[in-house]
């Protein structure tokens, strides 16, 4: 599967425009297969103790995974820099362009995508989960810890509980309760993904922890590239 990345938007007046086409697009809906599947992760992380915005350069670090049966079948880890500063609504600028050159450096193909990123939760109903979807061809869920504009009440707390997120009467993504007596993660349908397919993926990937395994071990290897950079430079 590996490619060298897309033509991603160089500036926030290119990305709001592709972000509206894509809110507009219709493209064939995917649901997971009854059985195993192949359920992919994907994480950059920055240097540590780097808070607010960051600026265009900040050194990043990214990696993909790809997660069958709980073990983790392909991996691929790379370092480069965070194209902008952080601002709501455009984080396509900051790591859209890294997050497509992790994905696309693994060698097995993910059947749907997981990534730090919201979907309809979006001031143009776009965000990178749908983006990263597109330009890869490939179903993507979001998963954050809050929502970005939508707003609903918390589930009940058992494991599977889920309740709806609006922006105005539109529903575009869910709280998702993984654990009992844990903070419920915010589920966000991307590309080709609806809310209940993007629910059942996010329960079918977290067995044992809040967080889905795909993302944990994506998160994980991003973090050890950043240690080990550190630690070279004498950090």
């Amino acid at each position: 599967m590996r490619h060298h990345g897309h033509m991603w938007p160089a500036d926030a007046e290119a990305l709001t425009r592709e972000q509206r086409e894509l809110a507009q697009a219709r493209p064939e809906a995917w649901s997971p297969p009854p059985g195993r599947f192949r359920a992919g992760g994907c994480w950059v992380c920055f240097p540590r103790g780097h808070t607010g915005a960051g600026s265009a350069g900040d050194p990043a670090w990214a990696a993909s995974v790809v997660v069958a049966d709980g073990d983790v079948v392909d991996r691929f880890v790379t370092s480069g820099v965070a194209g902008a500063a952080y601002a709501p609504g455009l984080l396509a600028l900051r790591v859209g362009r890294l997050s497509d050159l992790a994905v696309g450096g693994l060698t097995a193909r993910p059947e749907v995508l997981l990534l730090d990123a919201t979907g309809r939760d979006h001031p143009r109903g776009a965000g990178l989960a749908v983006q990263l979807g597109a330009e890869l061809d490939m179903p993507t869920v979001g998963v954050t810890h809050r929502p970005l504009l939508a707003e609903g009440e918390w589930p009940a707390d058992r494991r599977g509980a889920v309740s709806r997120l609006r922006i105005g009467d539109t529903v575009v993504a869910c709280w998702v309760r993984t654990r009992q007596g844990v903070r419920p993660l915010v589920v966000h349908p991307g590309w080709r993904v609806d809310l209940a397919a993007a629910v059942d993926v996010v329960l079918r990937t977290t067995p044992r922890w809040r967080t889905p395994e795909p993302l944990r071990a994506a998160r994980h290897l991003a973090r050890l590239a950043r240690d080990a950079a550190s630690a070279r430079r004498g950090v």
